[in-house]
């Protein structure tokens, strides 16, 4: 499956012994709840992907960290987030840094 995910990428790594997949999000549009929605779909979708081809791998939904502590902590957001089980790599966009992972 080619996945065309633009400016932003998904990237497979290892995380000690976890094999990863991290979909990078930006978040840059006018509209965060644009963003979410399309990030939303697209995590399901290559998550039910990698069930399929590498179900060993864990995806996260990398965000940066002003759009985690604004947007991710309102409750509807926060509420979806659980439903749905995406697990969350928050990052540090200015530092390029991985500040927190939210299982």
């Amino acid at each position: 499956m080619y996945i065309d995910i633009g400016a932003e990428q998904i990237i497979g790594a290892d995380r000690g012994n976890d094999r990863i997949a991290v979909e990078v999000k930006s978040f840059i549009s006018p509209s965060r709840v644009s963003d979410f929605h399309l990030a939303h779909g697209q995590f399901l979708d290559y998550r039910y992907a990698l069930e399929d081809t590498d179900p060993e791998r864990i995806l996260y939904l990398a965000v940066p960290r002003f759009v985690y502590q604004t947007f991710f902590s309102l409750a509807f957001i926060s509420r979806v987030v659980q439903r749905s089980q995406i697990k969350l790599l928050v990052y540090d966009l200015e530092q390029e840094t991985i500040e927190q992972w939210i299982k």
